[in-house]
């Protein structure tokens, strides 16, 4: 239903960069906390990173000094820089957004990040 649009992934070599950014709609309410999380095939769905209203954060262990998580929320835009990328890091990449008002979660569609030579 188009409730978290998310852009910006896409083929990068390892080393490189990559900026996702994850566009809530209105529609959803007030928003909490909002986060990235991955799945690479064969594995769960993991967190990479969180944010809350406030801008505190936390990391998985596996991308703490490398990833960024920040947001805007007069535009309701989360964004996760991604520096130093691995082959280890490819993944779907997914938003996801804490709604106060309905008191549940959203999710965007996902994003492939790939990380290859």
């Amino acid at each position: 239903q188009g409730q978290l649009v998310e852009s910006g992934g896409g083929l990068v070599q390892p080393g490189g960069s990559l900026r996702l950014s994850c566009a809530a709609s209105r529609n959803i309410g007030r928003i909490d906390s909002m986060g990235w999380y991955r799945q690479a095939p064969g594995n769960q769905r993991e967190l990479v990173a969180r944010i809350t209203t406030g801008a505190a954060t936390n990391y998985a262990d596996s991308v703490k000094g490398r990833f960024t998580i920040s947001r805007d929320n007069a535009k309701n835009t989360v964004y996760l820089q991604m520096n130093s990328l691995k082959p280890e890091d490819t993944a779907v990449y997914y938003c996801d957004a804490f709604s106060v008002t309905y008191g549940r979660d959203y999710w965007g569609q996902g994003t492939q990040v790939t990380v290859s030579s």
